[in-house]
Order: C-alpha cells, then structure tokens, then sequence
C-alpha cells in the first residue's frame, strides 16, 4: 500500500520534478519503517534577502503508528538539497525508533558502587569491595577520576562490571 503523502508548495511555483523526487524519497522510507501512517510535505520558499538571493526550507510532518515526528531542513537556494536532508534526518530518527522497538539497541550495563578495598601503587592496580560484599580487580587504566594515584583505601566509588580473564574486573572507575 502506497502511503499518502501530502506536498504543499508556499510562496514558490509547483514543482513536477520536486514532487516525484518527494514521492521516491517517501516510497524509500516506507521499505525502512513499515508502519508510516502519513507524510505530509511542505516547501517554502523564505523571504528573500538583498545579498543571499532565496533560501527554501523543507518540513516533513511524519506520522507513525503511535508517534509524530516533525523536521525541518533550509538550503540556500535549492529545494531538491533540503528535502534530501530532510528525508535523511527523518530515516536516521525512524531507523533508531524501529530499533529501540525490536529491541536492537544495546543496553548499557548498570553501573554499581563500592569501596577501594586495597591498592598497589607500584604494580597499578587494586580492588573494589563492592556495595554487594564481592571484591573486583582493576587497574590503573581503568581510573577515570580522579588520578589512580589520588585513589586512597576507602575512597567511595562507582564503575561498571565486566568479565575479564581471571574473573569480574571494575571499568571505568571514578569517585
């Protein structure tokens, strides 16, 4: 089914062109987002300005099965450059939408707290006793902040978990 796609032209003459060119751009988001319900098209010519000649804005208004998105793209001079822009910002915005739906965005680990349990300053490295009793590695390089030469037993901290060779190690560590 082909979507409905309203095009309005505003201070500015009808393009046959445009409009196909619209109508493409519009089929090719359809095959990314299945569940586009209307697109309306508005091309605007702006006030012209004494030494920058005419600068032509493109809104799509896209509306899907529960959301609305709008957007809006200016080019200097040519309608075909802001409509591309236009109907690309809209794919990138519908693609990540379709993904966060399906479940394809990756989901960051929580991160967790705990104490400097101990430090070696001479091999650049230590542990973590986490709020949960268990004792994690890391190293200095792991350290956001402060410095791993600042970090002192009993310093609170937060980092994230990751599995490393000998076990569980503390990343991206900081006070």
């Amino acid at each position: 089914m082909r979507l409905p796609v309203q095009i309005t032209f505003r201070d500015m003459d009808r393009s046959p062109a445009l409009e196909a060119a619209i109508r493409e751009k519009t089929d090719k988001l359809e095959r990314v987002t299945p569940d586009l319900v209307a697109c309306r098209v508005t091309i605007a010519q702006e006030a012209r300005h004494q030494h920058q000649g005419r600068a032509i804005s493109v809104r799509l208004d896209i509306t899907t099965r529960g959301k609305e998105f709008a957007f809006t793209r200016k080019h200097h001079e040519d309608a075909f450059v802001a409509a591309r822009d236009a109907f690309d910002a809209a794919r990138r915005v519908l693609q990540d939408e379709l993904h966060q739906r399906r479940g394809d965005v990756k989901q960051h680990a929580p991160t967790q707290r705990g104490v400097v349990a101990r430090v070696d300053e001479r091999g650049g490295f230590g542990f973590i006793e986490a709020d949960d009793g268990r004792e994690l590695y890391f190293s200095r390089e792991n350290v956001v902040h402060p410095d791993f030469d600042r970090l002192r037993i009993g310093t609170r901290v937060e980092f994230l978990e990751e599995a490393g060779a000998e076990g569980p190690q503390a990343k991206r560590v900081h006070a």
